[in-house]
């Protein structure tokens, strides 16, 4: 936590300087510790168009943030991983290494070089694809070309949907040679380092895949295609956003949307356009969000899973809660709702805040306030209009969804305690 403080104090401190924004503009303080929090915690909300208002230099120091927030964020869940693994008992930790099949004390240095290679890798594909569709399809000098599939490339890639024009990717909503290698790495960078290490030693074998692996490639899978058929069905005929393109490019776009859901924040539609179905839609798949020890926020597709996991054994009256022959432990059971109310709560609580100092209506707030929390970067309209006061409850809700649920769930997994004592059990009524 503290090493992001740092990197955000960092990052404000560059953006208020003059050479940071172009001629005739200029920045407050409130302005640059939003955009800074922004790109670090890889969210991309944004107070001032990116393109228009920050110099070269500025942009080059939002790049930089993004690849430090997304790189950092990856390794210091993948890290703390191990941590827990390395501080559970000796059976405990025998059995979450049999489990993952992934960590173990003593990796730490792998762990590093692992996120390292994956980054690069992905990165450097998608810039290379961008790249060679903005020199051949759009003529951009080869430079230019290259700045922009490098910019866009760590921008989806970390989940920080930062772009560098002034209507993010909408000029091309019917470009899958864009859309296409952009939201397939944000989905990249949400599945999380454990899955690319289980996927690197097992990729033939899925009976050898971890829950974890099985879960998070399940729960994607079904929220991003079914996330996309949600969105393509209610704004089918939406002048506003997809109305006016082919039936194929709806399709595209629904896909797009979805995919950027998952906490990539780039849109290749008007999101303040979209109806209020689709906004309730995109809010319960951002407050989901990816992968654990991803690049992507919200609650974690893993936390949602078990919460399901949990209803069904109660609802089938089950001991045990099971997933993949798997029984979860109750420490798990309950770390998961902890995570999931208290993530509740603080949506709630920015929500109503919001409502306070914003004139704006719940739906458009509640959607402002899960994309700061999930760290999503899709706005319906507000931020830029929200007043130094709005732009300061969403820096806080940024950096509060970007390390909260990473340091809280590592928090409890450590904090187990034994008593070598029961109270004597009673039933309050429930329901």
């Amino acid at each position: 936590m503290v090493a992001f403080l740092t990197v955000v104090a960092i990052g404000t401190g560059l953006l208020s300087m003059p050479m940071a924004v172009e001629a005739g503009e200029t920045t407050s303080w409130t302005s640059a510790l939003f955009t800074a929090t922004s790109a670090v915690c890889v969210t991309g909300l944004a107070v001032h168009d990116t393109a228009e208002h920050w110099s070269f230099f500025g942009e080059i120091v939002i790049l930089v943030l993004m690849q430090i927030g997304g790189f950092g964020i990856m390794t210091l869940s993948s890290i703390l991983a191990v941590v827990v693994s390395g501080r559970l008992g000796l059976r405990a930790r025998l059995n979450t290494q049999a489990e993952t099949k992934t960590f173990g004390p003593g990796d730490v240095r792998r762990v590093i070089t692992g996120v390292a290679k994956v980054t690069l890798v992905a990165e450097v594909l998608t810039a290379a694809a961008l790249t060679a569709r903005f020199l051949i399809g759009y003529g951009e000098p080869f430079g230019r070309a290259l700045y922009y599939g490098i910019f866009h490339s760590v921008s989806a890639f970390t989940n920080a949907g930062f772009a560098l024009w002034p209507d993010s990717i909408m000029r091309f909503v019917g470009d899958p040679w864009i859309c296409i290698p952009l939201a397939l790495a944000v989905v990249a960078g949400g599945l999380g380092f454990p899955v690319y290490a289980v996927l690197r030693q097992h990729w033939r074998r899925p009976a050898r895949w971890s829950l974890h692996t099985k879960i998070t490639l399940g729960m994607t899978a079904v929220l991003l295609f079914g996330g996309a058929l949600a969105i393509t069905v209610t704004e089918w005929n939406n002048p506003g956003t997809m109305g006016g393109l082919s039936p194929g490019l709806r399709i595209m776009a629904g896909f797009f949307h979805s995919a950027m859901t998952r906490s990539g924040g780039l849109n290749s539609v008007d999101t303040s356009q979209m109806s209020e179905n689709s906004w309730l839609i995109s809010d319960v798949l951002m407050f989901v969000g990816a992968g654990s020890a991803s690049t992507g926020g919200g609650i974690k597709v893993t936390t949602f899973a078990l919460l399901g996991y949990v209803i069904l054994a109660e609802l089938r009256g089950e001991p045990d809660v099971s997933a993949g022959r798997r029984r979860i432990p109750e420490q798990l059971q309950r770390q998961t709702l902890t995570i999931a109310l208290l993530s509740v709560a603080s949506v709630a609580v920015g929500t109503f805040v919001m409502m306070v100092v914003t004139p704006f209506k719940l739906d458009r707030v509640l959607f402002e306030v899960i994309s700061a929390f999930g760290t999503v970067g899709l706005s319906s309209g507000v931020t830029a209009q929200a007043g130094t006061a709005g732009h300061l409850v969403l820096t806080a809700l940024m950096f509060i969804g970007r390390i909260g649920p990473v340091t809280l769930g590592a928090a409890l997994a450590l904090h187990i305690q034994t008593r070598r004592f029961r109270y004597p059990e009673e039933r309050p009524l429930v329901g």
